[in-house]
């Protein structure tokens, strides 16, 4: 699933009820979800946070946008922040399933609405921009709004989108698509703000000045400070005192956590900081962090303790949570600081207990159905298969298969993972399909709206639980290697994973087939019809050398 993050950032940070109006504009917005509001009376300044599906955050923002339009005056703005507009930045960030450049895209969406709808000139910047000198926003926002006018006059000022004139009220919005931003801190165990300054000004991608023995600051033959670099890119740092805390914290901004990791920050400021005496206490997250990062740095823990990574996500992210010490300052509650989590659907039948879905299934609703119970039936699947090699990671009479069942246990948890998104999916796709027959079919107008539109959801109706047969191929083969591998007291395991990676295969198949009906293309309904079979062929062959080489073990 594409998720997308927004970070909008509006020049009012006094008056709640522009705020309060400006939140009911992102809220609106089906499937955006506005994760925080953060206002600051001295900068004027408020930053929003929202997330969701790509089209609903462009929509959400833009909204936003406007609503800020309507009640922010520039021309009486005053504030400590820099500032060019009623929005003065707007940019997005990929969370999951997706590109920067798909990001970029958006931005550049956003912006020609914006500029369009709006009268505001826009300036993309970061990695939306248009010019190289505008990638960095302090260029794009020089002279702040005061310098619009002026701007106004100079033809190498051209917004990228919007009109070429000063707009006294809302001035210029910057929008954007850039990487997700960790506000990572570390925790010492001393009061001294110069040892925890030292620390940060050795890891920032900035750097420091060099010094002689004496301390003096060392120059080259021009005069010019010598720099050391910092250890770390993309990484902002800072050393300070926290009064609510009595202890000096490493304040850190990660710029791009794909390249520099904050598990990775860590494990170097306790090399040096125990170089100086000094011992890390824990850390702190402050606001949000993408699953991926807390993920590898579970990871990386576990593969440092040897241990097996095959586990469920939310046992790996506890590893990182323990490991990193992020609940010494307060409780890390997964589902409040995961953006994913955060923002994910409350009516998700992966949430329901067994006895809840159970209940939900045998009801006269048609939805959840056999296509949700099929994608149920391969999770299971791959969560045996992932048991069994877990069964198996540092067992005695194994150890020629370690590497393999180390592989093969994370490789269920993909699997499972995969089929719990495919139950949400399959009941999904049915009630789109649902809605797109209920649309109005009185003019011809109508009529061709409605088969388009019954055409695209019933094709949904039928992809999703052929990406369930295609996992199911994939768990089946799993199973195999699992059965031929793993721990031989869990060999029954093995089997069941693939009886119900078959049961889910031929379930999918089922669904495929009652819907290609619905769809009118011809070719489209001959390559899946042709493909499923093929697909069913292969897992029901496997299936059954699979029990033999079972039954042969019992």
């Amino acid at each position: 699933m594409k998720l997308m993050e927004c970070v909008p950032n509006f020049s009012e940070g006094r008056d709640k009820t522009v705020l309060e109006a400006i939140a009911s504009a992102i809220r609106s917005v089906k499937n955006a979800v506005l994760l925080d509001v953060d206002p600051g009376a001295d900068t004027n300044r408020t930053v929003f946070t929202l997330a969701g599906e790509p089209e609903a955050v462009v929509e959400a923002a833009f909204q936003a946008i406007r609503k800020a339009s309507e009640l922010i005056d520039m021309s009486k703005h005053h504030g400590e922040h820099p500032r060019m507009g009623a929005t003065d930045v707007c940019p997005f960030i990929p969370i999951s399933g997706m590109t920067m450049e798909e990001c970029a895209e958006y931005a550049r969406k956003l912006g020609k609405r914006v500029g369009e709808e709006l009268g505001i000139p826009v300036y993309l910047y970061e990695n939306a921009a248009s010019k190289e000198e505008w990638r960095n926003l302090a260029n794009v926002r020089s002279g702040e709004y005061e310098a619009l006018p002026q701007k106004a006059q100079d033809p190498a000022w051209k917004p990228d989108f919007g009109p070429h004139a000063f707009n006294p009220r809302s001035g210029a919005t910057a929008i954007s698509a850039r990487e997700f931003l960790i506000a990572y801190n570390i925790n010492l165990n001393t009061r001294d703000k110069k040892k925890a300054h030292a620390l940060a000004l050795t890891i920032r991608e900035r750097g420091k000045p060099a010094r002689d023995e004496a301390g003096k600051l060392i120059r080259d033959a021009d005069g010019n400070r010598v720099i050391i670099p910092g250890l770390f890119s993309h990484c902002k740092a800072v050393g300070w005192y926290i009064d609510s805390y009595d202890r000096a914290q490493i304040s850190i901004n990660l710029t791009n956590y794909k390249v520099t990791p904050p598990h990775l920050v860590l494990e170097k400021v306790r090399e040096l900081a125990a170089e100086m005496g000094i011992q890390i206490t824990g850390s702190e997250l402050v606001g949000l962090i993408p699953k991926a990062a807390l993920l590898e740095a579970g990871k990386f823990y576990l593969r440092r303790m040897d241990e097996s990574t095959g586990i469920p996500e939310r046992m790996i992210m506890e590893t990182a949570i323990q490991s990193m010490g992020l609940a010494e300052l307060g409780p890390f509650d997964l589902d409040k600081k995961v953006i994913e989590y955060a923002i994910a659907r409350s009516d998700s039948l992966c949430s329901l207990s067994l006895e809840s879905f159970a209940d939900l299934l045998s009801t006269d609703s048609p939805a959840p159905g056999g296509g949700s119970v099929a994608a149920l039936c391969l999770s299971l699947s791959g969560a045996l298969s992932a048991m069994v090699a877990n069964l198996t990671v540092d067992k005695k009479g194994y150890e020629s298969v370690q590497e393999t069942v180390r592989e093969l246990a994370p490789r269920g948890q993909e699997i499972k993972l995969q089929a719990l998104q495919c139950i949400d999916a399959d009941t999904d796709a049915f009630n789109a399909m649902m809605e797109a027959m209920r649309l109005p079919k009185k003019t011809d107008e109508e009529i061709a709206v409605r088969n388009a539109e019954m055409e695209r959801t019933t094709q949904q109706a039928i992809l999703v639980p052929f990406r369930t047969l295609e996992l199911a191929w994939e768990a089946m083969q799993l199973a195999d290697k699992v059965a031929d591998v793993g721990n031989a007291n869990a060999i029954s395991d093995a089997g069941v994973a693939a009886l119900t990676a078959l049961s889910a295969a031929k379930a999918a198949d089922y669904n495929i087939l009652i819907n290609l009906p619905g769809s009118t293309d011809e070719a489209f309904k001959a390559d899946i019809k042709t493909r499923a079979g093929e697909l069913v062929s292969k897992c029901q062959t496997l299936a059954d050398a699979i029990e033999t080489k079972i039954r042969n073990r019992f």
